[in-house]
């Protein structure tokens, strides 16, 4: 841990930092540069897929106090390069399976520490979207930005084969996912109300996953803006005239909305973190909730004769939510996970065949 690095900005702004976890390529590592607020949850961060193809900062300053512990991690995926102030070598909690140094190389997730994390995370508030490289000096001469394009992020994440999962103590009645970038959280949650859950490949037709009659469809969260998933939004307008309960969830909300012929938009900083407010249209409660993503529905776009806003964040009142009238369905922003009330109402709406 003693290689010197640079996170170069498109707009030309260098940053000097010490080299930790794998070594990027000799081309760097580049991607869209976002922060999260999280204190804790640095492992989740890790393992979201909602952050593959970007490069995460940390904003909190000490990162990697209670180790790597495996149960916490929510998938296979994650950021294609990580930015801490001080990582945390000689972690201590009871559930440690090791440092942070050394998952990152497992995982091939190159680091970058020592940076002024606070002056980069201003500089993204400030710009929005911001593009950014992680790389080595070539011949002592400090690295100038270079664009790659970016691939599918969503078929990069999904399931390649169609998974089976059988709950415990069984409902008798089955789940589908459409998985875009699945958190297993999100699946064992319904495991444990009682559904057997089959995953199916993003880009599965409509017409495979309705051949089954599920009792219920999740449209997962993921990674990406979703209108470069064209077909995604036509086998979710697909599904939704199914009539079957469905529950959409980060994208798979996003999703479901541009299927009704509503707007997406790209949020100037997006929403990371685990303190983000969200206000319940419905008893004027806010719930505190778990967020990851860089676009949101537009509000007004929103087509009150079908669907109507059920949560709004906070902060800059964006859509959170929609309870959609002429179909069993509805969406949340937000992680559900933290907001498993969210699972309740959806394990209510097919246990009563769509009318709750």
């Amino acid at each position: 841990m003693a290689d010197k690095a640079y996170l170069v900005l498109e707009n030309g702004m260098v940053f000097e930092g010490t080299l930790f976890g794998a070594v990027p390529g000799s081309d760097g590592v580049s991607g869209e540069l976002v922060f999260t607020t999280e204190m804790m949850g640095y492992l989740e961060a890790l393992s979201d897929p909602n952050y593959h193809g970007q490069i995460v900062l940390q904003t909190f300053p000490l990162v990697g106090n209670y180790g790597v512990i495996t149960d916490d991690l929510i998938s296979d995926f994650g950021p294609a390069a990580y930015i801490v102030k001080h990582p945390c070598q000689d972690p201590s909690n009871f559930r440690s399976e090791g440092e942070l140094d050394t998952f990152l190389k497992k995982r091939g997730i190159p680091g970058l520490y020592g940076v002024d994390t606070r002056a980069v995370a201003k500089i993204i508030r400030d710009s929005g979207t911001i593009y950014a490289m992680i790389a080595i000096s070539k011949n002592g001469e400090v690295p100038t930005f270079v664009s790659k394009k970016a691939a599918n992020q969503v078929v990069e994440v999904s399931t390649k084969q169609v998974a089976k999962y059988k709950a415990e103590k069984g409902s008798g009645k089955s789940v589908a996912i459409l998985d875009y970038g699945l958190n297993t959280r999100h699946k064992d949650e319904l495991l444990a109300r009682g559904f057997d859950v089959t995953v199916f490949p993003c880009e599965t037709a409509a017409e495979t996953v309705l051949t089954e009659k599920f009792a219920g469809i999740m449209l997962s969260d993921g990674p990406g803006n979703p209108e470069d998933l064209t077909c995604a939004v036509s086998a979710v307008r697909a599904l939704a005239e199914s009539k079957t309960p469905i529950l959409g969830v980060g994208l798979g909300h996003q999703l479901l909305a541009l299927s009704q012929g509503f707007r997406v938009e790209k949020l100037k900083c997006g929403h990371r973190g685990a303190s983000q407010g969200v206000k319940n249209h419905e008893d004027g409660k806010v719930y505190i909730t778990r967020q990851n993503h860089g676009y949101a529905v537009v509000s007004n776009s929103i087509n009150k004769k079908i669907a109507e806003e059920s949560f709004t964040n906070v902060n800059d009142k964006t859509n959170e939510g929609i309870e959609y009238k002429e179909i069993p369905a509805f969406s949340v922003q937000f992680d559900p996970y933290v907001s498993k009330f969210v699972f309740d109402k959806f394990a209510d709406k097919i246990m009563n065949g769509g009318n709750k």
